[in-house]
């Protein structure tokens, strides 16, 4: 994609000048977003109608509130674990629902409330080692959860088994399945997998989703499934007028640790998530705009206020379908509102027609979501990056597995500091960066001492992005024993945006008596 100087006019000026483009943008999206909605929703023990309701406020309320222009707000596949966990850790069905609805609502306030406080860089705060793994044991999940559903196996046999178990229930699964149905899930699994590989441009532009729903409402209509299969095979929508109430039961307080336990997991881990993939956009972004950060979790906060009262999942700005809205040629973030508005449409014209998607086909293609986070090039990395890294990353996929998403990620945390401790660093330098900024001419030398790790990296960003643009910034580590590889990755991270988004030049120096831990140019420094 080519890169313009001039970044398009944002409001209804950007919406007259780029709405061709917007709009064929949206479309594109809206094809992703449409099955993806249904199957997250169905995934999370939610209605899945709810899950196109949670996409349509996210495009047409989140787009016009966002931080980020060419972010997509929607359900995740990311937060499937945490939605699921909390219908069932509050009863399930129905009450589960309107329960969870309750926690929702209150982790929605408390985004607004992180927006507010300029809370947007609490994502520097949290190692990435951990959060990567936090998001391969997601997709771990997603993958462990969805293959009994690929094989069409009765629900009944899963039901209340966790990840580690349905993983060693996998062969059971494999040799007693519904033959004509998971023929099309693995059918539309290996299209997921296999589509976007193609070399043809022509076909690589054409959505792997839609060609899953072109084969499988077919094949399902040739199998008369209605009358063919068992009810568990087939997606009921519900209806989406019928279903719109104050849906927001705060019953779920009768329970205040689990209730404040889901807060804290809506909050924490939909904010990380969103504040990563604004991110990961920015990069991607041919015009180089940069997201706000704050007021992406103000209008997080907002959508999932107002899809929690209406019976809808936790949104957030969702990884696959922001970059997939760069790829095809958004402009503003009004691709991000024709998206929303166009799901809107077709729930109210041909409802009907999504009861047609095999279960199986839906459970293909958040299976891909599923091998896309826990694939194995993120471990091949974390080795890469060295035996600490893997450890650490290791170390939160398990507990989270065995046990929930926040105690991995902490237990991730606490392994990072004892291997630090371990190595010598003291517990006095964790929380307090020793950098000091000098000027010179047209050059500053920002000069670190002591330990440089995850803890006290965002006291050294905050004196970085201090800075004005435009000057040459050398970032010496030299009197450093310690520099961890969060803090590689976030400096390289930090010297490619100020050197993109300006005339200036920085860069990284001092390392060259410091031994890597790993073969990787983000892997721990240490002497």
């Amino acid at each position: 994609m080519s890169h313009f100087t001039k970044p398009p006019k944002d409001g209804l000026v950007g919406l007259l000048q780029n709405w061709k483009q917007d709009l064929s943008a949206g479309f594109s999206v809206f094809l992703l977003a449409l099955p993806l909605s249904l199957g997250i929703a169905k995934a999370s023990e939610f209605p899945p109608v709810m899950g196109l309701l949670t996409a349509i406020i996210g495009g047409i309320i989140g787009s016009l509130l966002s931080g980020s222009p060419l972010s997509i707000k929607g359900p995740a596949a990311g937060l499937i674990v945490v939605v699921a966990g909390a219908v069932t850790d509050f009863g399930g069905g129905e009450a589960g629902w309107h329960y969870a609805l309750g926690a929702m609502l209150v982790a929605a306030l408390v985004q607004i409330g992180f927006g507010l406080a300029r809370w947007g860089k609490m994502v520097d705060y949290f190692p990435l080692t951990a959060v990567h793994g936090m998001l391969a044991a997601i997709g771990l999940i997603i993958i462990a959860k969805q293959i009994p559903v690929l094989l069409d196996i009765n629900p009944a046999l899963t039901k209340g088994k966790g990840p580690l178990e349905l993983f060693t229930a996998i062969p059971e699964f494999v040799l007693s399945p519904d033959l004509r149905a998971s023929a099309i899930g693995i059918t539309c699994l290996v299209i997921m997998l296999l589509w976007p590989r193609s070399k043809n441009p022509v076909i690589r532009k054409i959505p792997a989703p839609l060609v899953v729903l072109a084969i499988a409402i077919p094949a399902e209509l040739a199998m008369d499934f209605k009358h063919t299969e068992p009810e568990y095979a087939l997606l009921h929508v519900g209806d989406l007028w019928e279903s719109l109430d104050f849906n927001v039961y705060f019953n779920g307080l009768e329970r205040p640790t689990i209730f404040m336990k889901y807060v804290l997991m809506f909050a924490l881990i939909g904010s990380l998530e969103s504040l990563l993939t604004i991110k990961a956009v920015d990069l991607s972004d041919p015009y180089k705009r940069k997201s706000s950060a704050n007021r992406d979790l103000l209008a997080i906060g907002v959508g999932n206020a107002l899809s929690a009262i209406l019976g809808g999942l936790p949104m957030i700005s969702e990884v696959a379908r922001s970059t997939s809205n760069v790829s095809f040629g958004a402009r503003t973030r009004w691709s991000g509102f024709f998206h929303g508005l166009l799901l809107l449409v077709f729930v109210i014209a041909a409802t009907p027609l999504l009861e047609l998607i095999p279960n199986t086909a839906l459970a293909a293609m958040l299976i891909t979501v599923g091998i896309r986070l826990s694939h194995p090039k993120e471990f091949i990395g974390m080795y890469r990056l060295g035996p600490e890294a893997l450890a650490v990353f290791i170390t939160t996929i398990f507990v989270t597995l065995a046990e929930d998403l926040l105690l991995g990620i902490f237990a991730g945390m606490a392994l990072k500091i004892l291997i630090h401790t371990t190595k010598g660093t003291p517990i006095s330098s964790f929380f307090k960066s020793q950098a000091d900024v000098s000027f010179d001419g047209n050059r500053y030398l920002v000069s670190v001492s002591q330990c440089a790790v995850f803890t006290n990296f965002p006291a050294l960003k905050r004196k970085l992005e201090s800075i004005p643009p435009g000057f040459a910034i050398t970032i010496d580590l030299s009197d450093t024993t310690l520099v961890d590889t969060h803090t590689m990755e976030s400096l390289h991270h930090f010297c490619e945006d100020y050197n993109a988004y300006g005339s200036g030049k920085s860069l990284i120096a001092g390392l060259d008596n410091h031994r890597s831990r790993g073969n990787h140019r983000f892997a721990t420094r240490s002497k």
